[in-house]
């Protein structure tokens, strides 16, 4: 899929092209395999916060009071794949590769 798909998908507002490309994207090519990656950084994000540990509350609303809509963005897909890099291999450390190649 092309960068001018994903455009067209957000000028007409068709958010069904822009989840298939997610899945797609996280599954390499495989819309089953994305989903299960989604659930899995769900999951993975759920049990950290069920200890409700310390965390630096400050620093996150900083960051979300300081930063783009472009930057924070980008955050969410490597906190995605940082919050589950730990638990597994295979298409998440593809997935933050391409992200260190800014392919995503």
């Amino acid at each position: 899929m092309s960068l001018q798909y994903l455009k067209t998908a957000v000028a007409e507002n068709d958010s069904e092209k822009l989840i298939r490309y997610v899945r797609l994207h996280l599954g390499d090519g495989n819309e089953a395999a994305g989903r299960k990656e989604i659930d899995k950084a769900w999951i993975e994000a759920l049990k950290l916060m069920l200890d409700v540990p310390a965390t630096d509350r400050e620093f996150i609303f900083a960051t979300l009071n300081n930063q783009t809509p472009a930057t924070l963005a980008h955050l969410y897909f490597y906190l995605h794949f940082q919050a589950i890099a730990t638990r597994s291999v295979g298409n998440n450390q593809r997935a933050l590769s391409r992200l260190d190649d800014h392919q995503i």
